[in-house]
């Protein structure tokens, strides 16, 4: 596999985490009445949930052994919703 491949498929395999993870931090700003909230706040919350979401996609290649399984995805959905309720408990 040479280098733009490579490139591609990890781009692929943390794309639906990065996409999940930042949807949510401005979803979950946008619902808990933090208007005011700054860019670096949501710009860390984001990158917070992101890294969540590829640890669960990890978590579940290793355990099925193959990318791309739906019950990834579902721990992926999991543990990032749990992230960013912590963060939502932790603020009040």
């Amino acid at each position: 596999m040479d280098w733009l491949s490579l490139i591609w498929h990890v781009l692929g395999f943390v794309a639906p985490a990065v996409a999940v993870g930042a949807a949510l931090a401005f979803v979950g700003a946008m619902f808990s009445g933090l208007n005011k909230a700054s860019a670096r706040t949501l710009l860390a919350r984001a990158a917070i949930n992101s890294a969540v979401g590829v640890g669960a996609l990890m978590v579940g290649l290793a355990l099925t052994g193959r990318d791309g399984k739906m019950l990834s995805y579902l721990g992926m959905a999991v543990a990032i919703a749990f992230a960013q309720s912590l963060r939502a408990v932790a603020r009040h």
